[in-house]
């Protein structure tokens, strides 16, 4: 009989949660799903991508990720191992004046996000379109691995999401330029 990893029912959970809020509750739209395996080094990858309903100029991507030593150490419960997952949140907007923005963006994710590390904001633009504007991809880690025992976290967690967007969403009505 098939016994599902953590993987499996951390990947359940968020797809659960975050489906409700697309079409029940309507807050978000998602707009990109991943579930892979990447062959190269026998690990798991699951995403979700999504944007508050009405308000795409920014998007949220919950990542999920187990590595073979994860799968393994659970499969062949391994002395010792505590199998998890790596739990990231991406979110990707673009900002037209970043040397002010970007101050700006993290102090909105130590305000709702205080306990964790401060995030890492990755900036990008299409060189034939000039750099009037800059991609901004903000990722947030997370400091350890998440296994069942942080599935009642996933409501909270999604509401600090939900803050966030609508937070950087004040941001992207005011002074960035949309999508």
């Amino acid at each position: 009989m098939f016994d599902p990893t953590v993987f499996d029912n951390l990947k359940v959970a968020f797809e659960n949660q975050l489906y409700d809020l697309d079409t029940l509750d309507e807050t978000i739209q998602i707009t990109g799903r991943k579930d892979t395996m990447e062959m190269s080094v026998m690990g798991r990858a699951f995403s979700l991508a999504f944007h508050l309903t009405g308000q795409e100029a920014v998007t949220a991507e919950l990542r999920l990720e187990a590595s073979l030593k994860e799968l393994a150490a659970e499969l062949l419960e391994l002395p010792g191992e505590a199998p998890g997952c790596e739990l990231s949140l991406l979110f990707h907007m673009r900002v037209k004046d970043f040397e002010q923005q970007c101050p700006q963006i993290e102090a909105v994710f130590q305000r709702i996000w205080p306990e964790n590390p401060v995030p890492v904001q990755t900036l990008s633009f299409v060189y034939s379109e000039g750099a009037a504007t800059h991609k901004n991809e903000i990722k947030l880690p997370f400091k350890r691995k998440i296994n069942e025992e942080q599935m009642e976290d996933i409501s909270s967690l999604l509401e600090h999401v939900l803050l966030t967007l609508r937070a950087l969403g004040e941001f992207s009505t005011a002074s960035i330029v949309e999508k």
